[in-house]
């Protein structure tokens, strides 16, 4: 007996895997001693053990539990702890109230089956618990286009950074005012979504940290995508107009630094002589969004002050240690002396979501059935605004990654946290349902990275390799019934980035609770190498040619990864870029092959500098799939060949940099692409639209 990796396992960790070689691989056990302090089981000593032991019995037996999830229709085991009742009330959320008889069973005492979906309380003799229960499915894409008889037709949609989109009179790079006019174009076009990068807060005094992967929390909007013209008449956003001259790509830190100050005259402005109406709004934000805002909007003055007090701007770990939680005697201290500027960062992230609200607004009136699909990110900064203001919703210590691939030999270290499973059931999943409702608020849909996260992640402890993580699982059947009631709750689709190491049978398990996978068509092959034939992917997924994360299909056709991997020394020690390049010229074949046998072309093989021919192709593939969506990424309408991001690079790329051509929706290329694909996807006529909020 080990106690060690007893309690390991036990805590959900996974002991050992099978690599991409198919090697079998145990995790060490300074790995789960890591790991496991990370989860909130500590194993430093027998003590410790025996301790978190005892503690994780607890835990499971579900004694203490106050929320539950089940399905539509299917009875609930209640805690053993309340076992001992036979009647108890309901009250849903409409109000209603029922008096229930439990059933015994084999495990216990069982609340009866309940068809209303929603979060209902169930009352027994003054304990009390939540009972989340959630439709079968997620809200799919026969529900976002009105199709009555739940047969989706097959639509498309355009993928973009909202960044690189042409920018406005208030911005140098694209925001939501650029999302706006693009999102319209499209609509018009005959597109029934525009799937965007994420839109989650960074750092407002920091703009140079860019990723829109890397976020300070996923609670609240990176405020440089806010357009003051969605918000308030020309004369007033007259004041937040930027004049910064934009470089060919976007300098993060100068553009956004100029844009930040044009939101501070904003504001100073509004204070003054903001409209009666708007104002009202404003106030009815702030008393919406609770102490989780005004904990943002505190953390953000905290990291601006610093900023300037400390020099360069840090994290909250970096700060001193009388200003480290959110509820310090210090931080309240400041707050009340600098309230102003709390206030205006309070002001940003109104004027934000309500910037990204009339987005949406505009991609519905022209026609779209779904409109924007937001991006969730898979975890968030362990020095933002999250991990300050709820220290106890995440893992500590730890960063999320990836194990090993043929992608990333030596495994990948994202430099993120996430959730704890732990903080999720103490806390009710509060922090999760939060985390979609911010996403999914000012979307009809929302794409969830790195999705096998709901079942399982890869954790890296501090100081060790990536290579020498260990899996931690997740309770993905309660966090697929949060999904799907959030989803229908919110009136959106769920896309999940189902790409890399996939778990046996998951694929199958999202599609059974109506959340889309994702096909891309350089990752679609038979065991010979050939392309899948279009008519043979899934239905229940969205077909693609590429993604943010993989070259353009100018670029694979031309072999510009291949060159950037080669001259950033990123390709295995094993091959050279003449191997690699020896490969992409058989991959092209194949892939030319599979077209014409497919009927997609009869022309000859393009030729590798004239890659036209063959985006087109592309896009006639992902088009023609069995797909019920399908989404073309807005660099190969554009023709592009450099991709927005390099992944295993920072700053020896120019990852979320580049700008699209200036008219990437209505210029002769744009709007011959988006007119294939709304020709093989044609748009039914009279559909029913979804009632906006």
């Amino acid at each position: 007996m080990n106690d060690l990796r007893d309690l390991a396992q036990a805590a959900g960790l996974i002991l050992a895997w099978t690599d991409y070689r198919g090697e079998w691989r145990e995790v060490g056990d300074d790995t789960l001693r890591a790991a496991l302090n990370a989860v909130g089981y500590p194993a430093g000593s027998q003590a410790e053990i025996k301790e978190s032991f005892a503690a994780l019995h607890a835990m499971q037996s579900g004694a203490g539990l106050r929320f539950l999830t089940t399905d539509c229709g299917a009875p609930t085991l209640l805690p053993p702890d309340l076992a001992h009742h036979v009647v108890a009330q309901l009250r849903l959320e409409t109000g209603e109230r029922r008096e229930m008889r439990l059933a015994p069973s084999a495990g216990g005492m069982t609340i009866p089956p309940i068809l209303e979906p929603g979060y209902h309380l169930v009352e027994l003799d003054g304990d009390t618990l939540t009972l989340a229960v959630a439709p079968t499915r997620a809200y799919g894409l026969a529900d976002a286009l009105g199709e009555a008889d739940g047969d989706a037709r097959r639509a498309f949609g355009v993928a973009a950074q909202i960044y690189a989109l042409p920018p406005t009179p208030y911005s140098s790079f694209g925001d939501a005012g650029s999302l706006h006019d693009y999102a319209r174009a499209l609509g018009e076009a005959g597109a029934d979504a525009v799937a965007v990068s994420p839109s989650h807060a960074l750092y407002a005094a920091d703009p140079g940290r860019s990723s829109p992967y890397a976020p300070s929390t996923r609670l609240f909007h990176n405020v440089l995508m806010a357009d003051p013209g969605a918000v308030f008449d020309a004369d007033f956003a007259a004041i937040a107009r930027c004049d910064t001259p934009g470089a060919p790509l976007i300098d993060w830190a100068r553009e956004g630094a100029a844009k930040r100050e044009a939101l501070r005259r904003l504001y100073e402005r509004f204070t003054t002589e903001g409209p009666l109406d708007l104002r009202v709004d404003f106030a009815r934000y702030r008393a919406d969004g609770g102490a989780l805002l005004e904990e943002h909007a505190t953390y953000e003055a905290l990291h601006a002050h610093f900023a300037q007090s400390l020099g360069a701007p840090r994290g909250w770990q970096g700060w001193p240690e009388a200003y480290r939680h959110p509820r310090a005697p210090a931080v309240k201290a400041f707050a009340q002396e600098h309230a102003h500027e709390v206030v205006f960062h309070a002001f940003l992230q109104w004027l934000t979501e309500r910037s990204l609200a009339a987005a949406q607004s505009a991609a519905r009136e022209a026609g779209m059935g779904i409109g924007m699909i937001a991006d969730l990110a898979v975890g968030m900064d362990a020095g933002g605004s999250h991990a300050w203001s709820r220290p106890d919703d995440i893992l500590q210590g730890v960063s999320i990654g990836a194990p090993p691939d043929p992608l990333g030999p030596l495994g990948q270290d994202w430099g993120l946290t996430t959730f704890s499973p732990k903080a999720l059931q103490e806390h009710g999943f509060a922090p999760f349902i939060a985390t979609l409702r911010s996403a999914m608020r000012t979307a009809g849909g929302v794409r969830i990275d790195h999705v096998m996260g709901l079942s399982r992640l890869w954790l890296v402890p501090w100081g060790i390799p990536s290579t020498e993580g260990v899996y931690l699982q997740y309770p993905l059947d309660d966090m697929l019934r949060i999904v799907a009631l959030e989803s229908h709750r919110n009136q959106a689709i769920v896309i999940g980035e189902d790409l890399g190491t996939v778990p046996d049978g998951f694929r199958g398990r999202i599609d059974q609770a109506g959340v889309m996978g994702m096909r891309v068509l350089l990752f679609e092959r038979e065991d010979d190498g050939r392309f899948r034939a279009p008519q043979h992917w899934d239905v229940n997924a969205v077909a693609m040619t590429t993604t943010h994360d993989l070259p353009t299909i100018a670029g694979w056709w031309q072999g510009n990864d291949i060159a950037w991997r080669d001259r950033l020394g990123q390709l295995p020690s094993t091959e050279d870029a003449g191997i690699q390049m020896a490969e992409r010229h058989y991959d092209r074949l194949r892939f030319w092959e599979s077209v014409s046998d497919y009927g997609l072309s009869q022309e000859s093989i393009p030729y590798v500098e004239h890659p036209d021919t063959v985006i087109d192709a592309a896009l006639d593939y992902i088009a023609r799939s069995a797909c019920t969506l399908a989404i073309a990424p807005a660099e190969d309408i554009a023709g592009a060949r450099e991709q927005p991001n390099l992944p295993g690079t920072i700053d020896t790329h120019p990852n979320w940099r580049r700008r699209l051509p200036e008219e990437p929706a209505t210029g002769p290329v744009a709007k011959a692409r988006l007119a294939r694909l709304a020709d093989a996807r044609p748009r039914a006529q009279g559909k029913c639209e979804k009632e906006q909020a």
